[in-house]
Formats: C-alpha cells, structure tokens, sequence
C-alpha cells in the first residue's frame, strides 16, 4: 500500500440514521486503534496528516453526543479489531465512566505506551486499570507511585456538581478506612472488653436481642463483629422463618423454610418434527424441555394411536387434546393441547407450536366424544367442498348453461348430480348425528299429533310396498282401549322426518309378503310408538350398528344402512327428552307428551 486514505474514505461519508453513526463510530474505533504510531503513516519517512487526524478526533466527539454511552462502551468492549494505539485510549479516558472503563479494559499497549499514557490520564480514570491482571510490573509500580491503591474495592461514591462533572470522593474514602473507629469502651483494655463488642448493661441472653436488628451502618462497629452479629441474629430466627425478612440475605445455615410449590396454569411451547419440546416460557422451560409429546411411531401402532398422536402423524391442529405429563409438581398433572403445524419455506414439516393450558374445572375442556366429533365434522368440511364443485359443474353440462351438450353428456351429467346429492345429503345426517350425540344442537320442539303422523307416513309407504305385499298396518289406537291424546311436544318438521327415517328404515327390510305391525299409546307423561321388527335386522345383535340395506331401490332411508339411521333417529328422539330401544322382537320409540299446563303458565306470566 503506497498511500492509506482509509481515514479519509470514512470521513467523507455522511452518517444521517443511527445506524450509519454506530456504523462510522465501528470504523473510526478499528482504523484509529489499529495503528500503535498515529495515523496517516504509510511506511518509513511520510509525515503524519494531523488535519485528518483532528478532523476524526472531532467526528468521533460528534458521534460519542449522538450514541448512548452504554452502545458505545458495548461496540468498544467488541471483540475482532485491534486497539494498540495510545491516543485513542487518552481520548476516549475523556468520555463517560463506562467508555472510559470499556477503553482502559481493552487498550493493548506496551510498557512503554503505558508509561506515557498513565499521567496524562484524568485522575477519575486511572482507577480502572487497578481492574486489569495483565499490566507490566513497571506499570503497576507506576500507579502505585501515583496513588492509585482502589484495587478490588468498589466504586467509590461519587457526588455530582452543578456543571455536570463527576468528582471522585476518593480522599474520603481512604480516610474513612485509615482512621480507625471510636472505642465504646475508652480506657479498658482490648482483653477486658465484652466478647463480640456488645453494648454494655445489654446480656446476650437477653430477650431484648431477638428485637434488636443488625445495621451495618452504625459506628463503631468493625467488619468482623458485624459478621458475628449477623451470624446470631440468623440463628435465633432460624426457629422462626415466618419473622424473617424476604429482602434480607440468606446464609447457609441449614435452616429450611417451607415454601408451597407454585403450580403453572399454562405456557408456550415449540416442538421439533419428532414431536420433543424444543422451546418454552416462563418457569416452564426447564422442567418440559425434551418432553416427548408423542411416542416413537412403530409398525403396526396406527390402530393404537391417541388421538394426539393421530394429528401429529397428518399435521393436522391440535384442538383441546388431553395429555398427561410427569416430571416437577409445578407442571405434573392433566393438560390440554393446543397447536398448529409448523412448516418451513420449503415446505417441510418442521413441528408444531401452541400452548399447554391446565383443566380449569372437571367439566372444562371437550370429552372424547366431543373431540370426535369436531374431527368429523372438519373431515366432512373438507369433504363437503369437492362433491359441491363436481354437482355444480354436473349441473351446468346436463341444462347447457355454457353451451349445447350431447343428450349422453347431459344424460351422465343428470346421473352425476343425483350422486352428489345423495352424498351430500349423507354429510348432512354424519354431521347431525355428530351434533346431536355432543349437544352441539337441539331439536326445536313443536306440537305433532304422533298416531296421525305414523299413519300417514305409513300409508305413504303403503304404496311402493304394497307390489310385494309388505309394509306397515298402524293399528287404530281406540280399538286397543288406547285413545288419548297423543300430542308430542316436537317440531313437525322434525317429526315428520323423525317418524319417515324410522319407518322407512323397517319398511325397507321387509321381505315379500311380510307385514309388520304397529301401535301407538300413552304411557304417563309419554307417548309410545311401538312395532316389530323385519326378519331382515332381527338376526342382528345389535340393530344399530346393522349394515343392512334396504330390500329394493324404491325406499331408502338413508345412505349408511339401516343401523346408522336408527342410530340418528335414537338420537333425535334423546334431544328431546324421549328414546329408542329394542325391545325382543319389537321397536319401542317414547316421545315427551305436550303438556298443557306449561303452556298455560307462560301466558299467564306473559
């Protein structure tokens, strides 16, 4: 390098935000201190350039106004530039206490730049390098010289004046430590005296002294009856934890003092994609950090898995599952998860991040029930989507809505739509059974007159039944000594396809020539729809979980079989208030009569 116009390139450049200052300060630091000679040299015999080097003295007090002195006592403590130059350290020894530290912590220089340097440092200054072990020996027996004798002490107390100057006490200091304090017992010798400087007429078995607090500050008391004292007064409240003060200094006297553990009610977390807990807040994160949220998966686990497992095996959300974990008392105990998959810009799986949050009652938090549910209902979200896509497209090729179409187009097109109708109207009844077995929904009640309805219900099935001889004879209920009211306290709507799902369901099992009777009666405060069963489900254990199908296309009450909607209509009737069960050979349905008195009281009161 024949010409260095490093210092020269830095100050032309204008610092505006305060990154480029701290930028520039950075700058001036490395290319001032790199250089033990000064600045400006670029070999033997070329003058120095002491313009440019007061102009970056000046840059540098401009800077030092404009950025904090911790930030810059913090860029000058930073390691990876050198700092061997002796100006820069007498310099920044003018700035503030903790630039001037950082500066005299971090100068490496030789002896003889030291010896130099030391003198023409301020008086305020030169204390920090009695912070330093690594000083030449002619160094430390220059400070000596000088007076500088604050090794290991700390800071002195300082005062500040009017104009901003911070004056060292250091006189006072030593003075206070020189002189040694006033006798309480003048004229008795040092061996005469009471042990551990007690007062006089005070005993130390007194009970006075469990009251009498230790002040270090008091005079005439040296160091190391203070240590004693202290000593004593811990041991005679060792017995008495609860008179302690939390603010006082604790010794390691073997006292125990009960503390209740504090339990954690919920945190954060992060986990890797092997599902341990890799990050977490508060108190937490030493006692969940490595905790495994899931097993190591294995073959042939998948029919075992929890339904947490499950969701971490698909990256699918964690909503409100239930785990338990071990470990600490603060964080042992039930928990609910809630998190979300994590991927990163790639697309990789890359964990889940979310929150632990304790039950906050028995009844808080979803059951397994619930749980699945929700799961059902996203499942038949995501699959909702896709079948309304290809029914609307069905739709518009079979009426031509973009254009004519072939009569087979449109013939397929119909058959497609009618598919996708009775898919989706099989989503509606999962998702209704899903709501309605949770409680997510109730049934809206009504009045229905339940004989009437069973016999027109049946007699509309009367007439695709009747070509085989079967279907379903609803008995007159005044014949059987059964007449009353049958009034139940039902929505018609939902009635009707409560009684359509039921009776649809058996007439559709009925084989040729099979005729199935029915009733309908009052039992207490309940009506009673009772009537037997097909061949076809009274092979079957349990009627409903049968997987049997209709016999025949014309009735079809529903598209899972016969065991899921008697399943939906047990569940529809338990909504509100009633039931359906098995009975032998028979079917037995109850339904909450209407009462009228209810209905009298609310007028009244309206």
């Amino acid at each position: 390098m024949f010409f260095d116009d490093r210092l020269a390139t830095v100050l032309r450049q204008s610092a505006d935000g305060d990154r480029a200052k701290r930028t520039q300060f950075r700058q001036l630091l490395d290319i001032l201190g790199s250089d033990p000679r000064g600045i400006g040299r670029s070999g033997e015999g070329v003058s120095r350039d002491y313009s440019l080097i007061a102009s970056a003295w000046l840059r540098m007090d401009a800077l030092g106004g404009a950025i904090p002195s911790e930030d810059r006592a913090r860029m000058i403590r930073e390691p990876g530039w050198r700092f061997r130059n002796p100006e820069l350290a007498a310099h920044l020894a003018d700035f503030e206490p903790e630039v001037a530290a950082a500066a005299l912590g971090r100068a490496q220089l030789s002896s003889e730049d030291w010896t130099a340097l030391i003198p023409r440092l301020p008086v305020r200054a030169r204390g920090f390098l009695r912070l330093r072990r690594d000083l030449p020996v002619d160094v430390e027996d220059l400070l000596d010289q000088l007076g500088v004798s604050d090794r290991g002490l700390p800071s002195p107390e300082a005062e500040v004046l009017a104009d901003g100057e911070t004056l060292e006490l250091v006189e006072e200091a030593d003075a206070e430590f020189a002189t040694p304090p006033p006798s309480p017992y003048p004229g008795i010798d040092e061996d005469k005296r009471p042990p551990h400087d007690i007062e006089p007429g005070t005993e130390s078995g007194d009970d006075d002294s469990d009251d009498k607090l230790f002040d270090p500050t008091s005079a005439g008391r040296s160091e190391i009856s203070a240590l004693v004292e202290r000593i004593a007064q811990f041991k005679r409240k060792r017995d008495h934890p609860a008179e302690l003060d939390v603010n006082e200094p604790r010794l390691p006297l073997g006292e125990d003092t009960p503390r209740e553990a504090r339990l954690i009610s919920a945190f954060g977390f992060s986990a890797d994609a092997g599902g341990r807990i890799e990050w977490a807040d508060g108190d937490a994160a030493p006692m969940v950090i490595g905790t495994r949220l899931t097993d190591p998966p294995r073959i042939g686990s998948a029919a075992s898995e929890s339904a947490l497992e499950r969701a971490f095996s698909r990256r699918q959300p964690v909503v409100g599952e239930a785990i338990t974990l071990d470990g600490a008392e603060a964080i042992a105990g039930e928990w609910f998860v809630h998190a979300d998959p994590r991927f990163t810009d790639d697309g990789n799986f890359a964990g889940y991040v979310g929150r632990f949050r304790r039950p906050a009652g028995p009844d808080d938090g979803p059951t397994a029930a619930q749980r699945e549910a929700d799961r059902i209902r996203q499942l038949l979200h995501e699959l909702r989507t896709p079948v309304t896509a290809v029914q609307g497209y069905a739709e518009v090729i079979q009426q031509q809505l973009f254009g004519s179409a072939p009569h087979e187009y449109r013939a397929l097109a119909a058959a497609i739509a009618a598919d996708a109708a009775r898919i989706l109207s099989g989503f509606e009844e999962l998702d209704r059974l899903a709501k309605l077995e949770t409680g997510v929904i109730e049934m809206e009640t009504g009045e229905t007159d339940l004989a009437s309805l069973a016999q027109r219900t049946a007699n509309q099935l009367a007439q695709v039944l009747a070509p085989r001889m079967a279907g379903i004879e609803i008995e007159d209920p005044e014949a059987h000594g059964s007449a009353g009211s049958h009034i139940v306290e039902l929505d018609p709507d939902n009635a009707e396809a409560l009684m359509w799902r039921l009776l649809a369901t058996l007439g559709g099992g009925c084989g040729s020539g099979e005729m199935l009777g029915c009733s309908v009666s009052s039992n207490g405060s309940f009506a009673v729809l009772t009537c037997e069963l097909p061949a076809q489900l009274l092979a079957e254990e349990d009627i409903f979980t049968a997987e049997a199908k209709p016999i025949g296309d014309a009735v079809n009450a529903g598209l899972f079989g016969a065991g899921f909607a008697l399943r939906l209509a047990r569940a529809e009737a338990r909504a509100v208030g009633g039931d359906l069960v098995r009975d032998g050979e028979r079917l037995v349905l109850t339904l909450p009569l209407y009462d009228d008195e209810d209905e009298d009281e609310l007028r009244r009161d309206v």
